[in-house]
């Protein structure tokens, strides 16, 4: 697997049209000094997704941040988190949050924005002062950045745009905020986490195997958040497996991020990469996991496993999926086989991984097996507004589709889907009925409404509902406000309702 890599760009070379650092600092500084460095941690046809860092290389902690910058006509800011974000025609302002102000001698605070276009910051201040140190530079909004200022290319290449990240208030936290900048540090980090905690981890790749098995409560959930350009890695698996999967000594399960008995986490922002599974749950309910990118697994991105319900991924990348077992390389996986309920079925014999939200991510390409898979004995999830890039799908053990949903009252509303070579390509949508003990009426009363779907002239339908006669009661529906192009055989292969 390669690894990942990120291009750095500070504001100030820029403005200069070098792709260098260009900081000027007093020699004797009084007081903070902060500098802004954007790195660019994934690029797309039509636009970017920047990580944006305050350094303080003065003597005196800053108490507060505002950074501001011009964007070039054709491109925008079409989202951001951990900043309060406004706007004056092309000039945008960020200010801190209540929790990321405070800036150290020494240390860093970040947020991030997505853009649409390809134009880079210009004018930039921090605090009223250039960002790369000086004085403030004059406001010119016509003046484009050239092409030397242009970072090297993403990690992995895609043409499908990244997802609008919905602007975010972070709460302050109610508990103790622990920055992390090594793999020793994440692992004690999580191994001790409290209510309330948060943890921040700094920019770098991180390599092990990171385990938690602490749990948040409903009213002070944990926090690990970072920027994109934060890297977990876990190079295993090794040592000798547990009958059942679950945290044992002398045992590496190969997870980039295992939670494990570690109900309400909110997981945000950083990077799992180059691991057997990207991020697991197991009996971990209530967990949010958003703008995170998971990309190059051997199996699958992103796991709700063993009755992990009510939980959320949001605004996220998963690609690159199933190197090693293709068929087992899902993007997001909700539930389990029926036939791994021996192990995963905690709650009456089943996995019940309800409720859970798939929301506003891109998934794939090169997601080897179905972009989501909804595992029977499940119920009641919403996947919305996705964006499913279906090159590469393998077609190995039946992954021939975006979603198949095995599940039981899904909502699956407007999203799109295209396919296109290479790939094994069947349906854009599947239901399937398979039986289990305990006996659920499986891939029933599942609703699809606003999906847009482009077959690529090789797929049959958008949506094919496998059984009526076994969801007597319980119908699956499809509702006319679907649309398909370039399909083989057309809609649906039931009657659509209006």
């Amino acid at each position: 697997m390669r690894p990942f890599r990120a291009a750095a760009v500070t504001l100030a070379a820029a403005l200069l049209g070098a792709a260098v650092p260009y900081l000027l600092t007093p020699a004797h500084a009084a007081g903070p000094v902060l500098t802004v460095t954007v790195t660019r941690v994934s690029t797309w046809s039509s636009g970017y997704g920047a990580d944006v860092t305050i350094t303080n290389s003065g003597d005196a902690a800053a108490t507060g941040w505002t950074v501001e910058f011009d964007l070039p006509a054709g491109t925008t800011v079409s989202s951001s988190w951990s900043a309060t974000r406004t706007q004056t025609g092309q000039r945008y302002r960020f200010v801190n949050v209540s929790w990321n102000g405070t800036v150290n001698p020494g240390a860093s605070q970040t947020f991030g924005f997505n853009a649409a276009g390809l134009g880079l910051p210009l004018n930039c201040t921090v605090n009223g002062s250039a960002c790369g140190g000086g004085p403030a530079p004059s406001a010119s909004p016509s003046r484009t950045a050239g092409p030397s200022a242009s970072p090297s290319a993403p990690a992995s290449p895609s043409a499908s745009p990244s997802p609008s990240v919905s602007p975010t208030s972070t709460p302050p936290p109610n508990g103790p905020v622990v920055d992390v900048a090594s793999a020793a540090q994440l692992t004690s980090a999580l191994n001790s986490a409290v209510p309330g905690a948060v943890i921040r981890l700094a920019a770098g790749t991180y390599r092990g195997a990171f385990t938690t098995t602490r749990p948040g409560t409903a009213s002070l959930p944990i926090t690990l958040t970072g920027p994109r350009s934060a890297v977990l890695i876990n190079d295993g698996p090794s040592g000798t497996a547990p009958s059942c999967p679950q945290p044992t000594a002398g045992w590496d399960s190969g997870y980039g991020l295992w939670l494990f008995d570690a109900p309400y986490w909110k997981l945000d922002g950083f990077t799992v990469a180059e691991s057997k599974k990207g991020i697991v749950l197991d009996n971990s309910h209530h967990v949010t996991i958003s703008n995170v990118y998971v990309h190059h697994t051997e199996d699958e991105g992103v796991h709700f496993r063993r009755s992990s319900a009510d939980g959320v991924i949001r605004d996220s990348v998963i690609e690159y999926t199933g190197l090693v077992q293709p068929g087992y390389g899902e993007g997001v996986y909700l539930g389990s086989a029926g036939s791994n309920w021996a192990c995963h079925g905690n709650s009456g014999g089943a996995d019940r991984s309800d409720r859970v939200q798939v929301l506003n991510n891109r998934i794939g390409p090169y997601v080897a097996a179905e972009h989501i898979d909804v595992k029977e004995g499940t119920f009641s999830g919403v996947i919305r507004g996705n964006t499913f890039d279906g090159r590469g799908i393998s077609g190995q053990n039946s992954a021939d589709s975006w979603i198949d949903v095995k599940g039981i009252g899904y909502l699956i509303e407007n999203n799109t889907g295209t396919f296109a070579s290479p790939g094994t390509f069947v349906n854009g949508y599947e239901t399937h009925n398979p039986a289990t003990t305990p006996a659920f009426l499986n891939g029933c009363g599942n609703v699809w409404r606003g999906n847009s779907s482009n077959l690529g002239g090789v797929g049959q339908y958008a949506i094919r509902i496998t059984s009526t006669s076994k969801c007597a009661g319980n119908l699956n529906v499809v509702y006319a406000s679907n649309t398909v192009a370039n399909a083989t055989a057309g809609l649906t292969n039931i009657a659509v309702t209006p």
